[in-house]
Protein backbone atom coordinates (compact mmCIF):
# COMPACT_ATOMS: atom_id res chain seq x y z
CA UNK A 1 0.00 0.00 0.00
CA UNK A 2 2.39 2.44 1.11
CA UNK A 3 4.70 1.39 -2.20
CA UNK A 4 1.33 2.15 -4.26
CA UNK A 5 1.10 5.99 -2.05
CA UNK A 6 4.25 6.87 -3.14
CA UNK A 7 3.94 6.18 -7.00
CA UNK A 8 1.32 8.16 -6.79
CA UNK A 9 2.75 11.06 -5.11
CA UNK A 10 5.76 11.00 -7.68
CA UNK A 11 2.93 11.18 -10.51
CA UNK A 12 1.36 13.92 -8.95
CA UNK A 13 4.57 16.04 -9.14
CA UNK A 14 6.19 14.86 -11.90
CA UNK A 15 3.05 15.29 -14.15
CA UNK A 16 2.73 18.26 -16.46
CA UNK A 17 0.49 21.47 -15.29
CA UNK A 18 -2.87 20.79 -16.81
CA UNK A 19 -4.54 23.86 -18.04
CA UNK A 20 -7.86 25.52 -15.99
CA UNK A 21 -11.19 25.82 -16.91
CA UNK A 22 -11.93 28.16 -14.10
CA UNK A 23 -10.62 30.16 -10.92
CA UNK A 24 -12.12 30.26 -7.51
CA UNK A 25 -10.43 33.51 -6.30
CA UNK A 26 -11.63 34.71 -3.17
CA UNK A 27 -12.36 38.36 -3.76
CA UNK A 28 -12.13 41.45 -0.91
CA UNK A 29 -9.78 39.14 0.95
CA UNK A 30 -7.95 41.71 3.49
CA UNK A 31 -10.94 44.47 3.69
CA UNK A 32 -13.54 41.73 5.68
CA UNK A 33 -16.82 42.47 4.67
CA UNK A 34 -19.47 42.97 6.75
CA UNK A 35 -22.52 43.65 3.94
CA UNK A 36 -22.31 42.84 0.12
CA UNK A 37 -24.74 44.15 -2.74
CA UNK A 38 -24.99 42.38 -5.73
CA UNK A 39 -26.48 43.55 -8.78
CA UNK A 40 -26.48 41.77 -12.37
CA UNK A 41 -24.88 43.38 -15.17
CA UNK A 42 -25.58 41.33 -17.90
CA UNK A 43 -26.47 37.21 -18.31
CA UNK A 44 -28.53 35.27 -16.19
CA UNK A 45 -28.17 34.34 -12.51
CA UNK A 46 -30.08 32.27 -9.89
CA UNK A 47 -29.67 32.08 -6.15
CA UNK A 48 -28.30 28.47 -5.44
CA UNK A 49 -28.65 27.58 -1.63
CA UNK A 50 -28.23 23.93 -0.17
CA UNK A 51 -31.60 23.26 1.39
CA UNK A 52 -34.08 24.83 -1.54
CA UNK A 53 -34.90 24.84 -5.08
CA UNK A 54 -33.17 27.61 -7.00
CA UNK A 55 -34.42 31.12 -7.48
CA UNK A 56 -34.15 33.80 -10.15
CA UNK A 57 -32.00 36.75 -9.54
CA UNK A 58 -33.62 39.61 -11.51
CA UNK A 59 -31.73 42.33 -13.38
CA UNK A 60 -32.00 45.60 -11.52
CA UNK A 61 -32.92 43.42 -8.63
CA UNK A 62 -29.60 43.87 -6.01
CA UNK A 63 -29.33 40.76 -3.75
CA UNK A 64 -28.14 41.81 -0.54
CA UNK A 65 -25.76 39.90 1.98
CA UNK A 66 -25.15 40.43 5.64
CA UNK A 67 -23.10 38.46 8.28
CA UNK A 68 -25.17 38.17 11.12
CA UNK A 69 -24.42 36.59 14.69
CA UNK A 70 -22.34 34.10 12.46
CA UNK A 71 -24.36 32.96 9.49
CA UNK A 72 -24.92 35.21 6.42
CA UNK A 73 -28.19 36.98 5.65
CA UNK A 74 -30.22 37.22 2.55
CA UNK A 75 -32.43 39.85 0.89
CA UNK A 76 -33.77 39.92 -2.04
CA UNK A 77 -36.81 42.42 -3.79
CA UNK A 78 -40.28 41.51 -2.69
CA UNK A 79 -39.56 38.68 -0.21
CA UNK A 80 -38.48 38.22 3.39
CA UNK A 81 -35.06 38.46 4.54
CA UNK A 82 -33.68 34.68 5.47
CA UNK A 83 -30.50 32.86 7.17
CA UNK A 84 -28.56 30.32 5.62
CA UNK A 85 -24.32 29.24 6.21
CA UNK A 86 -23.75 29.19 2.54
CA UNK A 87 -24.48 30.08 -0.69
CA UNK A 88 -24.02 30.50 -4.41
CA UNK A 89 -24.98 33.29 -6.97
CA UNK A 90 -24.69 31.06 -10.12
CA UNK A 91 -24.04 32.76 -13.62
CA UNK A 92 -26.24 30.86 -16.44
CA UNK A 93 -25.17 31.57 -19.50
CA UNK A 94 -21.17 31.79 -19.57
CA UNK A 95 -21.45 35.41 -20.59
CA UNK A 96 -22.37 36.69 -16.96
CA UNK A 97 -21.57 39.56 -15.32
CA UNK A 98 -22.40 41.14 -12.25
CA UNK A 99 -21.63 44.18 -9.60
CA UNK A 100 -20.44 44.29 -6.10
CA UNK A 101 -20.23 46.15 -3.24
CA UNK A 102 -19.34 45.95 0.01
CA UNK A 103 -20.53 47.69 3.12
CA UNK A 104 -23.00 50.17 2.25
CA UNK A 105 -23.69 52.40 -0.55
CA UNK A 106 -20.24 54.18 0.07
CA UNK A 107 -18.22 50.99 -0.16
CA UNK A 108 -16.58 49.77 -3.22
CA UNK A 109 -18.07 48.98 -6.15
CA UNK A 110 -16.32 46.11 -8.50
CA UNK A 111 -17.49 44.43 -11.87
CA UNK A 112 -16.90 40.34 -11.82
CA UNK A 113 -17.94 37.42 -14.04
CA UNK A 114 -19.44 33.92 -13.58
CA UNK A 115 -20.16 33.25 -10.28
CA UNK A 116 -20.28 34.20 -6.04
CA UNK A 117 -20.02 31.91 -3.59
CA UNK A 118 -20.64 33.11 0.26
CA UNK A 119 -20.19 31.46 3.29
CA UNK A 120 -19.16 32.45 6.82
CA UNK A 121 -16.39 31.41 8.89
CA UNK A 122 -14.99 31.91 11.96
CA UNK A 123 -17.06 35.09 11.92
CA UNK A 124 -15.51 36.60 8.62
CA UNK A 125 -17.31 36.77 5.16
CA UNK A 126 -16.24 35.00 2.73
CA UNK A 127 -16.32 35.99 -0.91
CA UNK A 128 -15.19 33.58 -3.88
CA UNK A 129 -15.91 34.63 -7.41
CA UNK A 130 -15.77 31.22 -9.78
CA UNK A 131 -14.43 32.74 -13.13
CA UNK A 132 -12.77 31.69 -16.17
CA UNK A 133 -8.77 31.98 -16.40
CA UNK A 134 -8.97 34.57 -19.24
CA UNK A 135 -11.04 36.77 -17.43
CA UNK A 136 -9.02 36.39 -14.38
CA UNK A 137 -6.02 36.88 -15.92
CA UNK A 138 -7.32 39.64 -17.79
CA UNK A 139 -8.59 41.49 -14.12
CA UNK A 140 -4.93 41.01 -12.92
CA UNK A 141 -3.16 42.59 -16.12
CA UNK A 142 -5.70 45.60 -15.60
CA UNK A 143 -4.90 45.91 -12.08
CA UNK A 144 -1.34 45.18 -11.82
CA UNK A 145 -0.23 47.22 -15.20
CA UNK A 146 -3.34 49.30 -15.75
CA UNK A 147 -5.32 49.97 -18.71
CA UNK A 148 -4.42 51.22 -22.11
CA UNK A 149 -0.80 50.35 -22.88
CA UNK A 150 0.67 48.98 -25.47
CA UNK A 151 -0.32 45.35 -26.70
CA UNK A 152 2.99 43.89 -26.28
CA UNK A 153 3.32 44.91 -22.74
CA UNK A 154 -0.41 43.50 -21.93
CA UNK A 155 1.05 40.27 -23.57
CA UNK A 156 4.20 39.93 -21.06
CA UNK A 157 2.13 41.20 -18.10
CA UNK A 158 0.19 38.25 -19.46
CA UNK A 159 2.57 35.85 -19.67
CA UNK A 160 3.87 36.81 -16.00
CA UNK A 161 0.31 36.12 -14.51
CA UNK A 162 -0.83 33.50 -16.11
CA UNK A 163 2.80 31.73 -14.89
CA UNK A 164 1.93 32.78 -11.72
CA UNK A 165 -1.33 31.32 -10.92
CA UNK A 166 -0.11 27.72 -12.27
CA UNK A 167 2.92 27.74 -9.89
CA UNK A 168 0.46 28.61 -7.25
CA UNK A 169 -3.03 27.81 -7.96
CA UNK A 170 -3.57 25.26 -5.18
CA UNK A 171 -1.75 27.65 -2.82
CA UNK A 172 -5.42 28.02 -0.61
CA UNK A 173 -6.66 24.65 -1.38
CA UNK A 174 -6.71 23.62 2.07
CA UNK A 175 -9.11 27.24 2.30
CA UNK A 176 -11.70 25.68 -0.59
CA UNK A 177 -10.41 28.13 -3.12
CA UNK A 178 -7.32 28.39 -5.48
CA UNK A 179 -5.91 31.82 -4.78
CA UNK A 180 -6.31 35.52 -3.19
CA UNK A 181 -6.96 38.73 -4.55
CA UNK A 182 -4.81 40.99 -2.93
CA UNK A 183 -0.71 40.88 -2.64
CA UNK A 184 -0.32 37.35 -0.77
CA UNK A 185 -1.12 36.38 -4.26
CA UNK A 186 -2.32 38.11 -7.44
CA UNK A 187 -3.70 41.83 -7.49
CA UNK A 188 -7.00 41.20 -9.16
CA UNK A 189 -10.41 43.54 -8.52
CA UNK A 190 -12.39 42.05 -10.83
CA UNK A 191 -12.76 41.75 -14.66
CA UNK A 192 -10.81 44.17 -17.32
CA UNK A 193 -13.28 46.40 -19.96
CA UNK A 194 -10.55 46.88 -21.95
CA UNK A 195 -10.41 44.63 -24.94
CA UNK A 196 -6.77 45.57 -25.41
CA UNK A 197 -5.92 43.24 -22.69
CA UNK A 198 -8.09 41.03 -23.57
CA UNK A 199 -6.89 40.48 -27.17
CA UNK A 200 -3.41 40.49 -25.27
CA UNK A 201 -4.57 37.32 -22.87
CA UNK A 202 -6.21 35.46 -25.74
CA UNK A 203 -3.02 35.70 -28.24
CA UNK A 204 -0.86 34.59 -25.20
CA UNK A 205 -4.00 32.13 -24.19
CA UNK A 206 -2.16 28.45 -22.89
CA UNK A 207 1.21 30.64 -22.76
CA UNK A 208 3.77 30.29 -19.51
CA UNK A 209 7.17 31.25 -18.80
CA UNK A 210 9.30 28.06 -18.37
CA UNK A 211 13.06 27.75 -16.35
CA UNK A 212 15.86 25.47 -18.19
CA UNK A 213 14.23 22.41 -16.28
CA UNK A 214 11.12 23.17 -17.36
CA UNK A 215 9.32 24.91 -13.98
CA UNK A 216 7.63 27.75 -14.06
CA UNK A 217 9.55 30.61 -12.75
CA UNK A 218 9.03 32.80 -9.98
CA UNK A 219 7.21 35.59 -12.25
CA UNK A 220 8.36 38.96 -10.06
CA UNK A 221 7.77 42.09 -11.58
CA UNK A 222 8.15 45.61 -9.85
CA UNK A 223 7.37 49.56 -11.03
CA UNK A 224 10.89 51.03 -11.89
CA UNK A 225 14.24 49.04 -11.06
CA UNK A 226 16.34 52.49 -11.39
CA UNK A 227 18.78 50.90 -14.67
CA UNK A 228 19.45 47.77 -12.93
CA UNK A 229 17.12 44.42 -11.98
CA UNK A 230 18.35 43.18 -8.79
CA UNK A 231 19.12 39.65 -8.02
CA UNK A 232 16.88 37.76 -6.35
CA UNK A 233 18.97 36.56 -3.94
CA UNK A 234 19.74 40.31 -2.24
CA UNK A 235 15.95 39.70 -1.67
CA UNK A 236 14.60 36.90 -1.20
CA UNK A 237 17.74 34.99 0.41
CA UNK A 238 17.12 32.13 -2.35
CA UNK A 239 19.04 32.62 -5.65
CA UNK A 240 17.80 31.35 -9.06
CA UNK A 241 19.27 31.60 -12.50
CA UNK A 242 16.61 33.24 -14.31
CA UNK A 243 16.28 35.89 -11.54
CA UNK A 244 19.85 37.77 -12.27
CA UNK A 245 20.75 41.26 -12.41
CA UNK A 246 19.98 42.97 -15.88
CA UNK A 247 21.65 46.66 -16.45
CA UNK A 248 17.88 48.18 -17.79
CA UNK A 249 18.46 51.05 -20.04
CA UNK A 250 14.48 51.93 -20.76
CA UNK A 251 13.25 52.97 -17.72
CA UNK A 252 15.75 55.85 -16.76
CA UNK A 253 13.46 58.39 -18.07
CA UNK A 254 10.14 57.29 -16.38
CA UNK A 255 8.58 58.72 -13.59
CA UNK A 256 9.50 56.20 -10.72
CA UNK A 257 13.31 56.17 -11.90
CA UNK A 258 14.55 58.71 -8.66
CA UNK A 259 13.63 59.88 -5.61
CA UNK A 260 14.86 61.49 -2.63
CA UNK A 261 14.43 61.08 1.47
CA UNK A 262 15.39 63.20 3.75
CA UNK A 263 16.12 62.05 7.37
CA UNK A 264 17.66 63.84 10.52
CA UNK A 265 20.75 63.14 11.31
CA UNK A 266 19.63 61.95 15.36
CA UNK A 267 16.88 59.59 14.21
CA UNK A 268 18.95 58.04 11.47
CA UNK A 269 21.59 57.55 14.36
CA UNK A 270 18.92 55.90 16.11
CA UNK A 271 17.81 53.65 14.08
CA UNK A 272 21.18 52.67 13.16
CA UNK A 273 21.56 52.42 16.68
CA UNK A 274 18.37 49.86 17.27
CA UNK A 275 20.91 47.91 14.41
CA UNK A 276 23.28 47.09 16.14
CA UNK A 277 25.50 49.80 14.80
CA UNK A 278 27.76 52.16 17.43
CA UNK A 279 27.93 55.87 16.27
CA UNK A 280 31.18 57.13 18.74
CA UNK A 281 34.20 58.27 17.10
CA UNK A 282 32.61 58.04 13.82
CA UNK A 283 33.43 61.26 11.17
CA UNK A 284 31.14 63.38 9.00
CA UNK A 285 32.10 61.24 6.17
CA UNK A 286 31.34 57.88 7.74
CA UNK A 287 28.05 57.65 7.09
CA UNK A 288 28.40 57.85 3.23
CA UNK A 289 27.64 54.85 0.83
CA UNK A 290 27.73 55.62 -3.01
CA UNK A 291 25.92 52.57 -4.13
CA UNK A 292 26.24 53.17 -8.43
CA UNK A 293 25.54 49.86 -8.83
CA UNK A 294 23.16 47.37 -6.78
CA UNK A 295 24.78 45.90 -3.81
CA UNK A 296 23.85 44.05 -0.60
CA UNK A 297 24.95 45.93 2.28
CA UNK A 298 25.10 49.30 3.87
CA UNK A 299 28.64 49.53 5.51
CA UNK A 300 30.31 51.46 7.83
CA UNK A 301 33.40 50.07 9.09
CA UNK A 302 32.67 46.35 9.87
CA UNK A 303 29.09 47.06 10.74
CA UNK A 304 26.46 46.16 7.97
CA UNK A 305 23.09 45.95 6.91
CA UNK A 306 20.91 44.72 3.77
CA UNK A 307 19.86 47.34 2.45
CA UNK A 308 16.28 45.11 1.86
CA UNK A 309 16.05 45.38 5.63
CA UNK A 310 16.50 49.49 5.63
CA UNK A 311 13.85 49.57 2.61
CA UNK A 312 11.59 47.50 4.81
CA UNK A 313 12.17 49.38 8.05
CA UNK A 314 12.13 53.04 6.66
CA UNK A 315 9.51 52.14 3.59
CA UNK A 316 11.49 53.53 1.41
CA UNK A 317 10.51 52.92 -2.20
CA UNK A 318 13.85 50.73 -3.18
CA UNK A 319 17.02 49.26 -1.43
CA UNK A 320 18.84 50.80 -4.83
CA UNK A 321 19.97 54.60 -3.31
CA UNK A 322 23.35 55.98 -2.21
CA UNK A 323 23.82 57.76 1.41
CA UNK A 324 25.47 60.94 2.20
CA UNK A 325 25.12 63.29 5.14
CA UNK A 326 24.65 67.28 4.49
CA UNK A 327 24.83 68.97 8.15
CA UNK A 328 22.59 68.07 10.35
CA UNK A 329 20.29 65.71 8.20
CA UNK A 330 21.04 62.45 5.79
CA UNK A 331 19.79 61.95 2.68
CA UNK A 332 18.94 59.06 0.36
CA UNK A 333 18.86 59.64 -3.23
CA UNK A 334 17.63 56.39 -4.42
CA UNK A 335 16.80 54.68 -8.34
CA UNK A 336 13.75 53.30 -8.78
CA UNK A 337 10.50 51.81 -6.67
CA UNK A 338 10.03 48.04 -5.55
CA UNK A 339 11.66 45.32 -4.98
CA UNK A 340 13.66 45.06 -8.27
CA UNK A 341 13.76 41.90 -9.25
CA UNK A 342 12.51 40.56 -12.37
CA UNK A 343 10.43 42.93 -14.68
CA UNK A 344 10.59 46.03 -14.74
CA UNK A 345 7.14 47.38 -15.43
CA UNK A 346 8.03 51.14 -16.69
CA UNK A 347 11.28 49.50 -18.87
CA UNK A 348 9.07 47.21 -20.42
CA UNK A 349 6.53 49.57 -20.92
CA UNK A 350 8.98 51.74 -22.83
CA UNK A 351 10.62 48.78 -24.58
CA UNK A 352 6.71 47.90 -25.96
CA UNK A 353 6.76 51.66 -27.57
CA UNK A 354 9.92 50.75 -29.17
CA UNK A 355 8.39 47.86 -30.97
CA UNK A 356 9.97 44.93 -29.17
CA UNK A 357 7.58 42.19 -28.96
CA UNK A 358 6.56 40.47 -25.67
CA UNK A 359 8.66 37.25 -25.85
CA UNK A 360 11.77 39.82 -26.28
CA UNK A 361 10.20 42.18 -22.84
CA UNK A 362 10.05 38.73 -21.17
CA UNK A 363 13.88 37.40 -22.24
CA UNK A 364 15.21 40.64 -21.75
CA UNK A 365 14.33 40.78 -18.10
CA UNK A 366 14.48 36.77 -16.90
CA UNK A 367 17.56 34.63 -18.29
CA UNK A 368 17.42 31.78 -20.61
CA UNK A 369 13.51 31.13 -20.45
CA UNK A 370 11.35 29.44 -22.71
CA UNK A 371 7.55 30.99 -23.45
CA UNK A 372 5.84 27.52 -23.68
CA UNK A 373 2.59 25.80 -23.79
CA UNK A 374 1.76 24.85 -19.84
CA UNK A 375 1.30 21.37 -20.87
CA UNK A 376 5.25 21.56 -21.50
CA UNK A 377 5.50 22.85 -17.52
CA UNK A 378 6.85 20.44 -15.00
CA UNK A 379 4.30 21.06 -11.62
CA UNK A 380 5.84 22.32 -8.48
CA UNK A 381 4.94 21.90 -5.27
CA UNK A 382 3.64 25.30 -3.70
CA UNK A 383 6.35 27.19 -2.04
Amino acid sequence: MSRIILNIMLIVILMPAVARAQVKVRIFADRKPSAVSLSVDQGRFELDIYDGSPVAIEAGSPVILALYEGRIAVKLRNSASFMIDSLTVRGLEGNDRFFLRINGNQGERRHYSGSLKCYADLGVMVLINICSEDDYIAGVVRTEGGPGKRIEYHKSLSLLARTYLYRHFDRHLIDGYNICDNIHCQAFNGISSDSLIMRAVLETRRQVILAADSSLIISAFHSNCGGETCTSDFVWLSSYAYLKNVNDPYCIKSPNAHWKKTIPLAEWESYLRRSGFNPEGKTVQSYNFVQDTRQKEYRIGSFSIPFNRIRNDLNLKSSFFSVSREGNSVILRGRGYGHGVGLCQEGAMVMAARGFKSDDIIKFYYSDVIISDVKNAKALKNE
